[in-house]
């Protein structure tokens, strides 16, 4: 998925980005922002298995997110079951180096447009820990809307956060 400026774009995770995301993900500040079922520590060995369930989804939920034609990152839209099934939750980081150049914004326009036109979903979430204000500000330059917050629903690092819930439905 291209966006209008090609410089950022999704795309399949590949064997060969094994080091590079390795690289970018073992990374605390990276780390504190996501959920504890990413290790941390975060190694080649990591990035090996991770890379191979995204190449054996079908439909592509997880890409890589590229600048200038480099691996910065990961997006991913984790598709609800049962009665929640026309919705999906959005996930996402972005390596260190590449902070404050406007990719998370542009790499949450193309994973909501493919969730909505390919994955036909009808209402795409995400839940961002409370102190990560550059990722509440990305999903509101996106259109997502506050939902709630839920209060100590996370527990990181030995402490209590709250959730920010952000929504954003199709006909948005």
């Amino acid at each position: 998925m291209k966006s209008d400026n090609k410089l950022i774009q999704l795309r399949p995770l590949k064997h060969s980005d094994r080091t590079q995301l390795a690289k970018l993900a073992n990374n605390k500040n990276i780390w504190d922002n996501l959920r504890d079922y990413i290790p941390y520590p975060y190694d080649e060995n990591d990035a090996d298995y991770f890379i191979n369930l995204t190449l054996q989804e079908e439909p592509k939920q997880n890409f890589g997110i590229t600048y200038n034609n480099e691996l910065c990152g990961v997006i991913g839209v984790i598709l609800q079951k049962d009665v929640y099934r026309k919705s999906g939750e959005i996930g996402y980081w972005i390596g260190e180096p590449y902070w404050g150049k406007g990719i998370a914004t542009k790499a949450i326009e193309l994973i909501t447009t493919y969730g909505f036109n390919k994955l036909q979903l009808h209402r795409i979430y995400a839940g961002v820990f409370d102190y990560n204000t550059a990722s509440i500000k990305v999903l509101e330059k996106n259109g997502f809307q506050p939902e709630g917050i839920f209060k100590n629903a996370i527990f990181k690092n030995e402490k209590l956060y709250d959730e920010h819930r952000f929504y954003k439905l199709n006909n948005q």
